[in-house]
């Protein structure tokens, strides 16, 4: 999807995504110190709006005006400062070693796009500093519930671990969540990649 595709998805709904944060996200960065974030393909910005809040300065990247502009008003609506990037992940240009954390959650790309985003991703990562990676595993096409069907934009954790060039991988697993279906609840199966400049 383009962010023409995206615009229009954004458009038909108040919130496409919750307003409260990635589970996996709020799990994983409790034991970080706040500092620079960086948040890629962040969508209407929930997880940069809960980052901010928890004393980061959070930069956040979407190619989506329609996105950005909820995400401004979310913003501005729970009192929070968050800088709003209008780009497109594959172009944009991260600061190289100059965030304590950067975010790459649910992007959905072919593979060879990811592999461009994320060593991107792992160059902005400061000395010190954590990248988290989620996004739709491989696995539910199979067994899993919801999410993209297309198998090109679907990763494993040992892909994404291999796509983060200088960085110590902490932890490269599949990570299952709880979605609510037509048909009641489901387990949908994600990959989690957390990697460190040492």
């Amino acid at each position: 999807m383009d962010a023409a595709d995206w615009n229009r998805r954004y458009e038909e709904h108040g919130l496409v995504w919750s307003a409260e944060p990635n589970q996996f996200l709020a799990a994983e960065v409790t034991d970080l110190t706040p500092g620079r974030a960086l948040d890629l393909a962040c969508g209407e910005g929930r997880n940069a709006l809960w980052l901010a809040e928890q004393g980061w300065d959070v930069t956040a990247t979407d190619f989506s005006d329609v996105a950005l502009a909820k995400a401004r008003d979310l913003a501005a609506r729970r009192g929070v400062d968050v800088e709003w990037v209008l780009a497109d992940v594959l172009d944009y240009e991260p600061e190289p070693r100059s965030f304590d954390l950067v975010a790459v959650f649910y992007l959905q790309v072919p593979a060879d796009e990811r592999r461009r985003v994320l060593e991107k991703a792992a160059g902005a990562v400061a000395p010190g500093g954590t990248v988290l990676v989620v996004g739709h595993d491989v696995e539910n096409l199979s067994t899993g519930a919801r999410g993209p069907r297309d198998p090109e934009v679907l990763m494993t954790p040992e892909t994404v671990a291999s796509e983060l060039p200088g960085l110590h991988v902490e932890r490269a697993e599949r990570v299952t969540r709880t979605v609510e279906t037509d048909d009641g609840e489901a387990t949908a199966i994600d990959t989690l990649v957390r990697g460190s400049r040492r």
